[in-house]
């Protein structure tokens, strides 16, 4: 009896994750299902789901696709765009938060708590809050523009919100800096002091200590740290609604986004929804599969 009650006790204690995870994620995600394979009013241009799979229809994925790789193809470089845009922030997050993490792991002793209560205080803030700020900072005759023209006495005239592709990278990287910072911290905090003595007693100096030592011990953080980053990076378009709203920074949730608010497209709403859940679903399991064979390995 006592075998058969521990024998259950995880599944016991993960019933209400499974449960949330049906009714908030499952259940919703089969609606998008129903609404992106259903059909539209003729009349009214409101979508009519269909509930059953056997019965679907893919006239809305095929309008989506031939949007995307048709001759007709103005879906095609918001999607371009997009995946330019998250590889340089990305990019530009791992840089900003390698050193960060680096010192709050290493040397923020007994600051440490300090340090990662300020890396965690704009999550307090509201997103369109921090987003408005930015606005106002980089208006015309704002303070960027006051710095960097030295109160007027440079000539330079730099409208940044007048669909800057660097202003929306910029507002994607301070979006989310945050949620690389904290993976990074979080292994390079595991990484065992002695090892580094050691290798800097086997004679290795700061690059290879970091090359060989310090980077490959961070790959889990850095891999966790990316996706954390780019996966919501991908959906965003709140960003470039707010610091460009220009169509020539449109993103791909931009797209969907637009498609929600436009009679008879929900239905290409939910099919660009479902192709960007496929793309996304590929890091994920990949991350998901190498984490494994870590676990398995250590």
């Amino acid at each position: 009896m006592g075998g058969r009650l521990q024998r259950l006790l995880w599944p016991i204690l993960g019933l209400p994750a499974i449960v949330w995870i049906v009714l908030f994620f499952l259940v919703p995600l089969y609606v998008v299902f129903c609404v992106s394979f259903g059909e539209v009013d003729p009349i009214f241009r409101t979508p009519i789901p269909v509930w059953n799979p056997l019965e679907w229809r893919f006239d809305q994925v095929v309008v989506v696709w031939d949007r995307l790789v048709g001759p007709d193809n103005f879906y095609l470089p918001p999607v371009l765009r997009t995946l330019y845009y998250v590889v340089i922030a990305v990019v530009a997050c791992l840089v900003i938060s390698f050193p960060v993490a680096y010192f709050a792991a290493r040397y923020a002793g007994r600051y440490r708590a300090l340090v990662l209560a300020l890396l965690v205080a704009p999550f307090w803030i509201s997103y369109m809050m921090r987003m408005l700020a930015w606005i106002n900072l980089l208006q015309p005759d704002g303070l960027v523009n006051a710095v960097i023209t030295m109160g007027g006495v440079v000539p330079l005239d730099v409208n940044w919100l007048s669909g800057n592709p660097y202003t929306v990278v910029l507002g994607l990287i301070y979006g989310y800096v945050p949620y690389m910072i904290l993976p990074l911290f979080a292994a390079l905090d595991r990484i065992n002091p002695s090892l580094l003595e050691a290798a800097r007693d086997l004679g290795a100096g700061s690059f290879d200590l970091f090359r060989r030592v310090v980077l490959p011990m961070s790959m889990p953080g850095v891999i966790a740290g990316t996706l954390l980053v780019a996966l919501p990076m991908m959906g965003d378009y709140f960003t470039t609604d707010m610091l460009s709203k220009s169509p020539s920074t449109s993103m791909i949730g931009n797209l969907i986004n637009l498609s929600i608010a436009t009679p008879g497209q929900s239905g290409q709403a939910g099919a660009l929804l479902i192709l960007l859940l496929l793309v996304l679903l590929l890091p994920m399991i990949w991350y998901t599969r190498s984490t494994a064979k870590a676990e398995v390995r250590s």
